[in-house]
Parts: structure tokens; C-alpha cells; sequence
């Protein structure tokens, strides 16, 4: 077993909600407690465990009580979990996690600068041990033994910018660095009045989104030619951080989102029999 971690000193991050368009300060705090414990600054410092059976999803991962809501959690999480940080309390003063420039890069390079300390407390790794798969629509997730953490993503995206992207990565810190974290959220520019009269992506822009026309991407040179399935991976480890341990297995999704990724951690975490602890 390996140990417990979290940060050795506090980072600061300010930025928008990229659905709630408003201004937001968080703050990580090294945590000996052993778990991650939100904190809402702004409600008389009011705590919620992160507990799989608390998230919804709606266009991204979010954590509820009947007190409030913490909003886009994804990319934040799969950060913490290619770190193993496990021990954090995360402070903030509004429901939602701030976007940043859309891509998980400035969460890693302030925990870079940060550093990352060792508990004494141990921790368990999930092996996936008997394959199984879901579908939802025409949106399919399997996951299956395999020796390491692997990631298979394909997309389908009636759009020349898009079209059909596949990749499969093999996970570990340096190339989550390299591959996964850079890439940014994205979106259609025809979607936008939809999903603003729904209360989304208030916050979303050109300069924290990959934003796309009928015909092309209008916000600039993308990071890599195949950003938007790499942003998927990105989410999908976020979401599997859910599971609360390190994972060992191939986990392939095809044309999925949040809600199938969380109905897969679900199904996991009530079905014991597809997987053990090392």
C-alpha cells in the first residue's frame, strides 16, 4: 500500500465559474484528516465530504447538500488524484470551482510549486478484476483488468473541426502533464443560448474555452490537433477520482460525458465482485 498525501503550503487560485459567470476565490489547505473536505467560505464555513453518492451531473460534475451545491469539479479532481493528493481541505466563497484558462495546466504547476508531503496513513488501490461495460444511448463505457491506469476515449462530433478523434493513453504524472492536462474545455457557438436560458456557461469565453462555429474554431490555435478528446480523458479522470482510490484498469468510453461516467462509478461502487483492493 502507499501512503496518504497532501500539499505542503496554500495555494490561492481567482477566477470565473465558467456556468455561473461569477468572480471566485479558492484556496487548498494542507489537511492531515485523511480526506477531501470542501468548505464554503461564503455559508458560515459549511463542509461537505466529497461522497460519490452527493454528485449530480449537468453538463459538468458537481457535489450537493440540501444546504448548497460546488460546481465543476472535474478538473480540479483529476489533478489531485495523477498527484495522490487525498488529505485537503479545499476553501471557497461561490458553487463553483473557477475555469482558469478551461485546461486542468494551472491547477498542476501551482501544485508543482507547492509541493506534495507524505502522510502516515495508508492507503488501498482498487484492481479491476472482471471486465463489464454500459450503455447509455449511443454512448457506451467498459472497463477491464489491465496491468497499469489506461484511458481509451472516442468522440463523434458532426463538425470538420472534430469529426471522429480517438486516443489511448496509458496514465502516470508525466505525460497527464504533457498529454492531458493542457487541454481545454469546448464548446459550440450555437449552443450557447440553450445552455445560458438553463443557467450554463455564463462564464464560458474565448479565452477560457476551445469555441467553435458552424465551420471552424474561432478561438485560436488549439494545443494539440486532437484537444477535445483529449479534454474527455481529462474529465473522465476527474470523475473516476470519485471512486476514492488509485485504479488500476482499462476503462474505454465511446462518445460518454459525466452522466455515464458517474453511472459507471456507481455500478462499480455497488457491484464489489468486478474489483478488490491491493
Amino acid at each position: 500500500m502507499i501512503e496518504k498525501s497532501t500539499i505542503q503550503k496554500e495555494i490561492h487560485f481567482s477566477g470565473v465559474g465558467v456556468h455561473s459567470g461569477k468572480k471566485v476565490d479558492l484556496l487548498l489547505r494542507p489537511s492531515s484528516s485523511g480526506e477531501i473536505i470542501f468548505r464554503r467560505t461564503d455559508l458560515d464555513n459549511l463542509e461537505l465530504a466529497l461522497d460519490p453518492k452527493k454528485i449530480e451531473t449537468k453538463s459538468s460534475t458537481y457535489l450537493v447538500s440540501e444546504e448548497c451545491k460546488i460546481q465543476t469539479l472535474e478538473h480540479l479532481l483529476a489533478v489531485l488524484y495523477i498527484f495522490g493528493i487525498d488529505s485537503l481541505i479545499i476553501e471557497i466563497n461561490g458553487d463553483e470551482i473557477p475555469i482558469m484558462d478551461g485546461s486542468a495546466s494551472p491547477f498542476v504547476q501551482a501544485i508543482l510549486s507547492a509541493g506534495i508531503m507524505s502522510l502516515p496513513e495508508r492507503k488501498k488501490s482498487i484492481k479491476i478484476i472482471k471486465p463489464s461495460s454500459l450503455e447509455e444511448k449511443d454512448a457506451a463505457f467498459s472497463f477491464s483488468p489491465d496491468s497499469g491506469f489506461k484511458i481509451t476515449y472516442s468522440i463523434e462530433y458532426d463538425h470538420p473541426a472534430i469529426q471522429r478523434q480517438e486516443l489511448s493513453l496509458s496514465l502516470n504524472l508525466e505525460n497527464f502533464i504533457k498529454e492531458v492536462a493542457p487541454a481545454r474545455t469546448f464548446g459550440f457557438l450555437k449552443d450557447v443560448p440553450a445552455l445560458r436560458a438553463q443557467g450554463l456557461a455564463a462564464g464560458g469565453s474565448l479565452d477560457n474555452a476551445v469555441v467553435l462555429d458552424e465551420k471552424s474554431v474561432i478561438s485560436g490555435p488549439l494545443r494539440y490537433p486532437d484537444e477535445f478528446v483529449r479534454h474527455k480523458i481529462l474529465d473522465l479522470i476527474g470523475d473516476l477520482s470519485l471512486m476514492g482510490s488509485p485504479l488500476t484498469g482499462h476503462f474505454k468510453a465511446h462518445k460518454a460525458g459525466h452522466s455515464l461516467h458517474l453511472k459507471a462509478i456507481h455500478f462499480l461502487l455497488d457491484n464489489p465482485e468486478f474489483w478488490t483492493y491491493i
